[in-house]
């Protein structure tokens, strides 16, 4: 990216590397929480991630986004909307982890950008590149293969897919940097969550005091586990150029494949894996275009002598702001 050095590029590639792999290795952490249900689970991240970053905005004084947040009732509204299909997102995760469904979780993720890609044609009316086609098409027929494979329709990755594609275009929309808008989202789920976790412990189904200190230390880690990879990931998005993120975002379900086949032992008989190779096949589709695209667009800057800066390059040349939103799990 113009303007960083070879040092601020490798903290950058540090930091998308970490939170990439942690989002990866997630799968890990969610069945430690047992004997506590997905419900449960989702309801304490959404309140400890909310006092996790309200601490980390105390740290750094960051609070005046808050005040013109309040002030504009669509962003408003957006947000709100945002955590619901997030929470949609996060509850069907936690439970397919937790339920022995990691594969089928993981492909969720791996087709999210041909989703994203759908949704840009069908809703904002975007034109696609003949690649761009291929990839979509070559997407829809491994759907079929999976329903084939499963003797049912992907519905965990597809749900995962079509939420968190949904909750990247209201983020888009609202436009807050990750911390932010994860401050915004989780103050709308906290009332909801903490009154379930109350009704919870007065029916006696609350596992947060009953199951040892250690359990209920987990749960409130959870607030931990949300946030930290989004603080990396924060620091990768300003220090590389967003065709780097943009491979690095593969990481994460690759992680979560292996994890599913190698560590939990799930089920790929060939079906699977047939649909899987058509998925991997459009996501190359996919890289292959955008690296093509973003050497063509590609700047060459005159030299200072003439009168002219890199950062008189214009606006359209340059690496876009990645989207937070793309990456959340």
């Amino acid at each position: 990216m113009p303007g960083t050095s070879k040092g601020e590029h490798r903290t950058g590639l540090l930091n998308g590397f970490a939170a990439y792999g942690m989002w990866g290795l997630v799968p890990l952490f969610w069945p430690l929480l047992k004997p506590a249900g997905a419900m449960e689970i989702l309801a304490h991240r959404m309140v400890w991630s909310l006092v996790f970053v309200i601490a980390a905005l105390l740290f750094v004084r960051r609070w005046a986004w808050a005040g013109e947040l309040l002030r504009q009732p669509r962003r408003l509204a957006l947000v709100v909307l945002a955590a619901a299909v997030i929470t949609v997102n996060w509850g069907v995760y936690i439970w397919a982890v937790n339920s022995g469904h990691v594969v089928e979780a993981s492909l969720g993720y791996f087709i999210n950008p041909l989703v994203t890609i759908a949704m840009g044609v069908l809703l904002l009316k975007e034109r696609l590149r003949r690649a761009q086609w291929a990839a979509v098409a070559v997407g829809l027929a491994a759907v079929v293969v999976l329903t084939v494979g499963y003797g049912r329709p992907p519905w965990i990755s597809l749900c995962l897919a079509f939420s968190f594609a949904t909750y990247g275009l209201m983020k888009k929309k609202v436009a807050l940097g990750g911390v932010e808008s994860l401050a915004a989202e989780t103050a709308v789920q906290f009332v909801p969550a903490l009154g379930y976790l109350l009704w919870l412990s007065a029916h006696g189904g609350s596992t947060f005091t009953s199951e040892g200190a250690g359990h209920g230390a987990l749960l409130a880690a959870t607030g931990f586990v949300t946030a930290l990879p989004l603080v990396c990931f924060g620091a990768a998005a300003i220090r590389v150029p967003l065709s780097t993120l943009g491979l690095l975002q593969y990481l994460a379900p690759v992680f979560q494949f292996v994890l599913g086949v190698v560590y939990f032992h799930e089920s790929m008989p060939p079906a699977r894996w047939a649909g899987f190779a058509l998925v991997w096949l459009a996501l190359g589709l996919l890289t292959a275009d955008a690296l093509r695209s973003a050497r063509g667009t590609r700047v060459v800057v005159v030299s200072p002598r003439v009168g002219t800066t890199p950062d008189s390059a214009p606006d359209a040349a340059r690496d876009p702001a990645p989207d937070p939103a793309r990456v959340e799990a």
